[in-house]
């Protein structure tokens, strides 16, 4: 076990044996069989889709949530700060379940009117406790449903935040590691180290619905530039196939994911998310069957 003393807790993690595989083998170059049997719960054992559901309010409706299931492999799901409320939150755990879609935590700041896409100053203390009590409403209803929770990814400003400013990073991150699950994100080396650290598994990211600075940083949604199917298909077989995408001047760079399987994301706010959906779910299944389905195949023979 690894004893981490936090600002804002004591974390005891329990390491698995298979962890030494995960942080290290795990980062090179080759995808070996090994590897897809070793990998922590949770992680992308191939390359897979995920978006965010449940973020209506009330009587109001964001995305077409039922009519995406069908297309994407895990939910993330709003709970309640920026969007969602506790029928909302059960009714997309019932939809998660009866499409045999993988149920994550969508946390976000508390901000419903701008649905948490704008910018808060917030206390680190205040922030755990945030964090903490999102995920934990979530993992309530799942429990009651027979669900487990496969994931948390924080939502839009909240990632933001944590990307400029480390304190909060780690608040959040201890409030996660609270759940022993994966935290999805976009690639970057600082979050990736402290999950290490705390010894919560890192899920990679590509998102194909917005845009990448010439850094390679995730561009906000509304600075980004509107995209069709066909450029979303494009962005999700090329990241795939090739490690690389473009930034939002057209220049290639690379995600540094070197084999390892990532989680593809897709806004279900987008004004074409089910026709973005079908075109990414195509080029998800085609990457797969050209990289991994020898080698998932072996693995799903074995149990």
């Amino acid at each position: 076990d690894i004893i981490h003393e936090g600002p804002y807790r004591t974390l005891k993690v329990r390491t698995p044996a298979s962890s030494a595989s995960l942080f290290s083998k795990h980062f090179q170059a080759s995808l070996a069989l090994s590897h897809l049997e070793t990998m922590a719960p949770g992680l992308a054992r191939k390359y897979e889709i995920n978006a965010d559901m449940g973020e209506g309010f009330g009587r109001w409706k964001m995305g077409p949530d039922e009519e995406l299931m069908p297309f994407i492999d895990a939910a993330n799901i709003a709970c309640g700060f920026h969007a969602g409320d506790p029928s909302i939150m059960l009714k997309t755990i019932r939809l998660c379940k009866k499409h045999g879609v993988r149920a994550g935590a969508h946390p976000g700041l508390q901000d419903l009117f701008g649905f948490g896409r704008r910018k808060m100053e917030i206390d680190v203390n205040d922030m755990y406790a945030m964090v903490l009590y999102q995920v934990g409403s979530l993992k309530a209803m799942l429990d009651a449903e027979g669900v487990e929770l496969s994931h948390i990814k924080p939502h839009g400003e909240l990632f933001f935040y944590m990307q400029r400013d480390l304190g909060i990073m780690r608040a959040v991150l201890e409030a996660c590691a609270t759940f022993k699950v994966p935290v999805y994100a976009s690639q970057n080396p600082e979050q990736e180290a402290m999950c290490k650290e705390m010894g919560i598994p890192f899920q990679g990211e590509v998102y194909v619905d917005i845009d990448y600075s010439p850094e390679g940083k995730l561009v906000p949604v509304a600075q980004s530039q509107q995209v069709t199917p066909e450029l979303c298909y494009e962005r999700a077989f090329g990241a795939a196939m090739t490690d690389s995408g473009k930034d939002i001047n057209g220049n290639k760079f690379s995600f540094g994911f070197d084999g390892r399987p990532f989680s593809i994301c897709i806004h279900s706010d987008a004004p074409t998310v089910l026709e973005n959906a079908k075109l990414v779910r195509q080029a998800v299944d085609e990457a797969n069957k050209s990289k991994f389905a020898s080698e998932i195949s072996k693995v799903n023979g074995k149990k």
